[in-house]
């Protein structure tokens, strides 16, 4: 019944712009927009003026259509009023979701973290930048990864999916853990517990435990993970047994946001094991791989420079 109504009003509206709609469809118009106007509930605190919203509404419709032609006086009322109707059949702005107040969350050089008010957990890599709202409000808990990388912990609640827009991609969950990681070329989510959906540019893939998504060139992928991504390293002391200065190096390039140089790619094929302490500093992971592996690690801002 509700969409009935919703698509009659505004199948009249459309004919009324183009002037087709007949003497009896017109009045019918001119009725229903001069009765919600006067019968309407307006929240001032919320909507502002109703004179100087409907006045802009009318203003704007005159700019779209042209002045020269004629227009109904009334029409500035039925478009002020479709919009209180519409809102009180739940279609259109709720002030609470609106209401939601912005905090931004920025790191410098080391990774820090902070719980929401749901109770999710983000661990943030150094050099990044992460919005949300002060207190979710709406159907959805939106956030935002604006830069760099993080570790999601999401409070489980199925009434209210937990959606983070990160560059071109948006990942949905319900309560679950994953990485999501950042830069200016590609977008990677790797997920560790539960169950994610991530889109983008029309695409769409399901992610469980030990699978990745990468979105790069326009192009969204799934794949299987590298396993040292499968916990929150972050927020847990870790060793890299007998591995490669490759995996350490790509661990590393997460966690403290930086990029790193070389000259010589066959360094990276270096053997060691490596102990990566929680809220250790990078130059002091970077001294204990000097010591290990006699090369010459130097940082330069967000730039690591291997010689």
């Amino acid at each position: 019944m509700i969409k009935r109504i919703k698509h009659s009003l505004e199948h009249l509206i459309d004919k009324s712009s183009r002037n087709k709609t007949s003497e009896a469809e017109e009045n019918l118009l001119n009725d229903f927009a001069l009765n919600e106007y006067q019968n309407s509930n307006w929240d001032e605190t919320s909507m502002g003026n109703p004179n100087e919203v409907s006045q802009n509404i009318y203003d704007n419709i005159q700019i779209r259509i042209g002045k020269k032609k004629s227009f109904n006086p009334y029409l500035k009322y039925m478009a002020a009023a479709s919009i209180l109707f519409l809102v009180g059949l739940g279609f259109l702005y709720t002030p609470n979701v609106t209401a939601e107040k912005q905090v931004s969350f920025k790191t410098s050089d080391t990774p820090k973290s902070i719980e929401l008010s749901d109770g999710s957990k983000i661990y943030l890599a150094a050099n990044s930048s992460f919005q949300y709202p002060e207190k979710f409000m709406g159907d959805e808990r939106k956030v935002s990864l604006l830069k760099g990388n993080a570790f999601f912990e999401v409070a489980k609640d199925k009434t209210h999916p937990f959606i983070i827009s990160s560059g071109e991609i948006k990942t949905k969950v319900v309560g679950t853990s994953f990485h999501i990681q950042l830069s200016k070329s590609k977008c990677e989510v790797i997920v560790v517990t539960g169950k994610v959906n991530v889109s983008a540019k029309g695409q769409s893939v399901d992610l469980v435990p030990n699978e990745e998504a990468l979105f790069t060139a326009e192009k969204l992928t799934k794949q299987l993970a590298d396993k040292s991504f499968l916990v929150n390293w972050y927020n847990t002391d870790i060793t890299l047994n007998q591995t490669t200065l490759k995996q350490v190096i790509t661990i590393l390039q997460y966690k403290y946001g930086v990029l790193f140089q070389y000259n010589d790619e066959r360094v990276l094929a270096t053997p060691l094991t490596v102990f990566i302490k929680k809220d250790a500093t990078l130059e002091s992971i970077l001294q204990q791989i000097n010591y290990i592996t006699n090369l010459k690690f130097k940082v330069y801002g967000e730039i690591v420079r291997v010689d």
